[in-house]
């Protein structure tokens, strides 16, 4: 079987090639040309997967990759993915996540109509959730309250207007929080172990930046959600949406007092008024009940375990 991931050279792009070439799965991946590449560095040490330049704004681009390496499977998560930079840019946002999906969808059509697609969504297009609606359910209502969000949201849907219109094999799915080795220092998990491993090593005072701490989220290891990618593509219904979570609320500020006594470090907690957002999410709270009915998923990490990965990885790296 040939797979194509778009964002291969991300976070999630990395785990997820890792876990399909275990499977025996020939791994191709899309790359911008000023895309980092420190998370596959040993991907391509080994030669055991095989890129391409390409820009999914641009149709031409991306009808070439998909036409040079004709996947049974593309897995969509190349993606402008940090709310904070929405704010900041939502044009660039909306022009990426909306018509970069656009641009694979017809490629497809095209060229790979019988390919199996995964379409990449986030728990962000729930957007504003009341206490009585958790934990949500993939019928809640969508609110989002982020350009992030409204991106991810129109993404979702022309995933679904293709499987209707073209009957192509569209999955979708609403990711929840999810973290571990390899997490861009500019989400709150690797935040605060950064900082931690930084402050254990001596190279900063023991004073912790930190956002909105009320926040409540729904963290699953990185490892299972690509796990849950596959699964879903191969087991799941087309059409169907499905979340990806672990049906348990965190706190921000519970996720901190847990990295702490990982590391065992006493420090002071100061609030950083640039890393609070115009409108922020207070609980995004999953349920996972269809994924484990249809495909049979469930987490299998702890999540200490998670983030005493995640806190082991900046060590290496700070």
């Amino acid at each position: 079987m040939k797979a194509l991931i778009t964002g291969i050279t991300g976070f999630v792009g990395s785990h997820l090639a890792e876990h399909l070439l275990s499977l025996n799965y020939e791994v191709f991946g899309s790359v911008r040309w000023r895309s980092k590449r420190d998370n596959i560095a040993h991907l391509e040490k080994q030669r055991v997967i095989k890129l391409f330049e390409t820009d999914i704004k641009d149709p031409l681009s991306v009808r070439k990759t998909v036409a040079d390496c004709l996947p049974d499977e593309i897995y969509h998560l190349a993606a402008q993915s940090f709310v904070p930079t929405s704010w900041a840019a939502p044009a660039e946002t909306l022009d990426t996540n909306i018509l970069g999906q656009l641009n694979i969808l017809e490629a497809v059509r095209e060229v790979v109509p019988d390919a199996k697609v995964h379409v990449v969504g986030s728990s962000e297009e729930y957007g504003l959730v009341h206490p009585d609606e958790c934990p949500m359910t993939e019928d809640q209502p969508l609110r989002p309250l982020s350009p992030y969000g409204v991106s991810k949201v129109g993404q979702d849907l022309l995933g679904w207007q293709f499987f209707q219109s073209y009957r192509l094999h569209v999955v979708r799915t609403r990711a929840f929080n999810h973290t571990g080795p390899r997490r861009g220092e500019v989400f709150v998990t690797s935040s605060f172990s950064k900082q931690l491993a930084e402050i254990k090593l001596g190279k900063s005072q023991p004073v912790m930046k930190v956002g909105n701490l009320e926040a409540k989220r729904d963290f699953s290891d990185v490892r299972d959600v690509v796990r849950a990618y596959h699964d879903v593509l191969t087991k799941g219904t087309p059409g169907e949406v499905y979340n990806i979570c672990s049906g348990t609320g965190r706190t921000i500020q519970s996720v901190l007092d847990l990295l702490l006594e990982i590391t065992g470090l006493n420090v002071e907690i100061e609030q950083d008024p640039k890393r609070m957002r115009p409108s922020d999410v207070m609980v995004l709270e999953g349920s996972a009940a269809k994924i484990k009915k249809e495909v049979g998923w469930t987490p299998s990490i702890p999540f200490e375990q998670t983030m005493k990965d995640l806190y082991e990885f900046w060590l290496e790296r700070v």
